[in-house]
Formats: structure tokens, sequence, C-alpha cells
């Protein structure tokens, strides 16, 4: 059993598949407390799910995207069965996961998208990255890192030196703020690296499930 804070369809606001209609699995339980988490529901409570069930209600969308999301999904033990199952389905499964827990054992099929955070210092959570994590992603996959101030953006800089990645490098201002800002930023030094916002708060503001 799984314990789920809730399911909802809608679409991927983050990352590279942003805008694409999703199935979305938001799971119980965080080992972190970023200062500027937006889903602080999700630290506890939920109620019981089978992965059966979950797959079910996922079949009841046309979509074949499915996200898995927290909190932090790698916390419960019986997700790796899920992936598996939905995998058998031939969804294309985005795990989002902080990078405090190691990816090991996440699958390595090519429908198994890992979106990993980076913990900037703006988070009071930096000292929880797993930096050997980055060398057990795929090009498939992707970093991101939430950039709030100037020091943010100068540690994310000096993570992506030291730790070459051949995915996706995806930056996102914190709470929408200096979007225009950190492009422009980006852009005068010439980085590798994807400007995005979160695209379901310039859709429908601060709001649950969607």
């Amino acid at each position: 059993m799984l314990t789920v804070i809730e399911t909802f369809y809608s679409i991927e606001g983050e990352g590279p598949f942003i805008g694409v209609p999703t199935f979305f699995i938001r799971l119980s339980g965080c080992n972190l407390r970023c200062t500027w988490c937006d889903t602080k529901y999700s630290y506890s409570g939920g109620e019981k799910r089978t992965v059966e069930s979950l797959v079910e209600e996922a079949a009841k969308y046309k979509t074949k995207f499915v996200c898995i999301t927290g909190g932090e999904p790698l916390l419960q033990d019986e997700v790796y069965s899920l992936m598996y199952k939905l995998l058998d389905k031939e969804y294309k499964i985005i795990l989002e996961t902080s990078g405090s827990i190691s990816v090991e054992n996440v699958p390595t099929d090519e429908n198994m998208i890992i979106a990993m955070d980076i913990k900037t210092p703006s988070s009071n959570m930096v000292e929880h990255n797993l930096y050997q994590n980055i060398e057990l992603l795929a090009a498939k996959d992707y970093l991101k890192f939430v950039i709030s101030d100037d020091k943010d953006y100068s540690f994310s800089k000096t993570v992506i030196e030291k730790y070459p990645f051949d995915g996706e490098v995806i930056f996102q201002p914190e709470g929408g703020k200096n979007l225009k800002e950190l492009t422009e930023k980006v852009l005068k030094e010439r980085l590798n690296i994807r400007v995005l916002p979160q695209l379901h708060k310039i859709i429908w503001g601060d709001k649950r499930g969607v």
C-alpha cells in the first residue's frame, strides 16, 4: 500500500514536458523542509491506496504521462512497484525527487524520467544534496534548480560546472519572481540552461490539485 495525498489530472507545469496533459500521483511524506516549499500539505496524512488502484485510475485518462511526486516519493518503498506496473502499461513516468535519496533503484527504462532537484542555499537544505545521484542520471533525465537570488544562481552554476551532466538543466525562478532577470542572466552568460516558470501557477495561481 502507498500513502497518497492526492491524485489529479492536469498539465505538467514544470520541466521539459511543460504543458503536456498528465495524471499526477502525489505521495505523502518528506524528509526535507525547504523554506519556499509550495506543497507543505504533503508532509503527512493522506489515504492508503493499492498500486493496482492507482494504475486503474491512470487508465481513466487518455494521456500516457504520469507524474509521481510528493513530498518525497522515494520514501515509500512500494513506489518502485508502482513505477514498474506503470512501465508495463507503457506509460511515460516523470519521477519528481528532491535528490536527497539515492536514485540507484529507480528503473532505467527509456520511459522513466527522473526529474531531480538540487537544493539551493535559499532552501536551507543544501546539506541534503546527494551529488553522486547526478552520476546515476541518464541524458533523458533532468536537473532542476530553484533560483531565489544571486547566491542561488552562483551556487547552481558552480554545481553544474563541478558535476557535468548530459541531460537538460533547468533554472526555475522561485515563486515565479525575477523570471525576466534570470532569463537575461542566462543569456548574457551564454549558459546552456533552460529557464522555465511553473506554468500551472501562471494559469491557476497557487492552488492545490492542478
